[in-house]
Formats: structure tokens, sequence, C-alpha cells
């Protein structure tokens, strides 16, 4: 029987796979374009162990592909490498504008607020967003989505971002290291990208987002348009088993993380005990648990559940961001560009339930 170490974490190995079945269970691929397979993946990867078993009993499960940008994510997606990925309407819907072959329906809503930040020294000058115009920006790398976001709010602001440098510093120590010795102005990046910077002792001040922005959710997961109908039975059945892990571990956080290390030895800590490691998961995830879940205010209450609203605001946003205010007529009607017809299927269970199950979780 075909495991997950078979299908290797490589998108090369990934490439020369056929369609991945086990034992009646479809293997559905994601792209992760994170780079590695980290507990603060344990939104979905909790689900996969045996103790809860959310995704195998409906017929699926997920395989890790790594990716090392949005742009290689997408032609992942486009080519069948895998079968869903990261949507960030930054850089997706200009190039679905582009290229029109480019038919991928965000399905599955996975971070409804906010998560993305500005992060200066707390000595620094920059006091609003409206202050980066003309900064050196830090950004993780250079097909990082903190440049788009960037643009984003600068846009918003009526601001140009034309004398803006981005600079790649990295993750964690290299990040701390290229803002303590004053390389970038600011950081634009997620919540967990700063906490990581925070952990290596790195004081940081955080900067509001712009008001516009900072009411769009920031993390939707996309699939190839064909698959809604070839393999809707098995995507209710993955955002499904991602929903209520993604409840399990928002309530029991600890037991999540455990539960990934099971799922996943390879990316247990190295050189540091596991509680070393659990405390600095729960500072890295402080925010980011919270922003796996809807707002208390938000009409919607469903898991994954999108609106049109949002995506007319984030064409308009990303149109400002690329400065081609033709985008959306040449996108189209924006519904094409996201689909809530899974939803009411993927909610289709007693969501107390597992959060009692989390609470009353034994490891």
């Amino acid at each position: 029987m075909w495991t997950r170490r078979d299908f290797g974490f490589g998108l090369g190995l990934a490439a020369l796979l056929p369609t991945a079945f086990a034992q009646d269970v479809r293997v559905m691929r994601v792209a992760n374009t994170a780079g590695v397979n980290d507990p603060q993946q344990c939104f979905i990867t909790a689900g996969q162990h045996p103790k809860l078993n959310f995704y195998k009993p409906n017929g699926v499960d997920v395989e890790y592909v790594n990716m090392s940008s949005m742009t290689q994510a997408l032609q992942s997606l486009q080519s069948g490498h895998v079968e869903f990925g990261p949507a960030v309407p930054g850089l997706l819907l200009p190039a679905m504008a582009k290229d029109p072959t480019l038919d991928l329906v965000s399905v599955y809503k996975w971070l409804p607020r906010n998560a993305n930040v500005i992060v200066v020294k707390p000595a620094s000058p920059i006091k609003t967003a409206a202050d980066l115009a003309g900064k050196r920006i830090g950004v993780r790398s250079q097909g990082d989505t903190g440049i788009v976001l960037t643009k984003v709010m600068l846009a918003e602001l009526g601001l140009k971002d034309d004398k803006c440098e981005y600079i790649a510093i990295g993750d964690g120590a290299p990040a701390g290291a290229a803002i303590d010795n004053d390389r970038v102005d600011a950081m634009v990046a997620f919540d967990t990208a700063t906490a990581r910077i925070e952990l290596v002792g790195t004081k940081l001040r955080y900067v509001p987002l712009t008001p516009k922005f900072a009411q769009v959710g920031s993390g939707w997961l996309c699939v190839p348009r064909k698959l809604l109908k070839s393999e809707r039975k098995s995507l209710v059945a993955l955002f499904r088993g991602m929903a209520k892990s993604t409840i399990f571990a928002n309530a029991n956080l600890d037991a999540a993380i455990d539960l990934h290390w099971d799922v996943y030895p390879e990316s247990k800590p190295k050189g540091r005990s596991l509680d070393e490691a659990r405390k600095e998961l729960a500072f890295i995830l402080k925010d980011r648990k919270n922003s796996w879940m809807r707002r208390p205010d938000d009409p919607d209450q469903r898991m994954g559940a999108s609106s049109l609203a949002e995506w007319t605001a984030n064409i308009a946003m990303t149109a400002e961001s690329s400065k081609n205010p033709k985008l959306a007529q040449e996108l189209g009607d924006p519904n094409r560009l996201f689909s809530n017809e899974l939803v009411d299927e993927i909610n289709d269970f007693d969501k107390q339930a597992v959060v009692r199950m989390a609470r009353e979780f034994k490891g």
C-alpha cells in the first residue's frame, strides 16, 4: 500500500505519479507554499491522526507537495500535479486575467480573518500603513505575498509604491537580524512569520492594517473548476474533514500540535524538548488560531464560505495594486472566481460535538 512518505514531499516526485488512490482512499495533493510541513498546518493535519480520523472514513486523505512560491503553486494546479492549493487574490486574479486557461475556483475560505501584519522596530517613525510609501519593505522572499499586500494597502490610501524597495529577508533569525540592523524599515508578512521573529529575541511593534484591507479574509483554497464536477464527493469530504480539524485545533491547540507530530514525526523539533517546542508554537499560533475561525459578527458563520462582496473588494484592491483599471472587465463575472456550492454539505456535522471532543481529548 502506498503511504504518505512513499509519495514524497517534492514536486519532482509528485509530478511522476498518477492520480493517487490507496484502498479506496482518494489522496488529494495540496500545494504547500510554506515549503515545509510544520505544526502551524495542524488545522488540516490533526484530523489525519487515527485518534480523530476526520478524512479516511469518508474516502479521502491529504498529501503535502512543497512549493517554493505561489507562481509554482498556480502552475502545479493548472498542470494537475496537485488537486488544491492557496488562492491569494493579489497574485491569482492578475494571473487568471492574463491566462484564461487558468480556470481555478476558490471553494473554501480557510482563513476568514485577516492574518497579515505590518511590523517595525519599537522606535521606528512608521506609525501607520501610509508611512510605508518609499520605504524598504522586508518580505520573506521575492515571490512572497508581502509585496502585493503592501501595494494593496498603499493603493487603498491613494498612495504609490513606486519608490518602495522590497528586500527578501527570509524567516526567523535572518529576518530578525535584518530588522535589528536596519536593513529594512518594516516587514509585511503573515502573523506566524513575525511571531517566529519575536521568538528569536527581536522586539517588534505592530502597525495597524488599512481599514478596508483589515476586513478582508486572507486565505482561500482553490481547485481546478473541472474537479467541482468530477470530484465533488471527494472535495466535500476533504473540506469537511478540514473544517472539523480546524475546530478541533482552535479548541485544543496543544493536542492538535501533538497529533501533527505523530502524523509527521519528521517535523518534530531537533535539539530541544517537545515541551519547549510546544510553547513556541503556542506563541506562534496565538493569533492565527482565532483567524482560523469566523469573526463573531460575521453574518455567515459557515466554515469555508465566501461572499460576492469580498471578491468584488479583492478585485478592486488588486486592480489598484496592479495598476490595471481593466482587471474587473478582463475577469468578467466575479461569481466565477468562487463557489459556495459545497459549503452546506461541508458544514453538515455537529460542530459542538467536535469542540467537546477537543476539550475532553486525552492524548
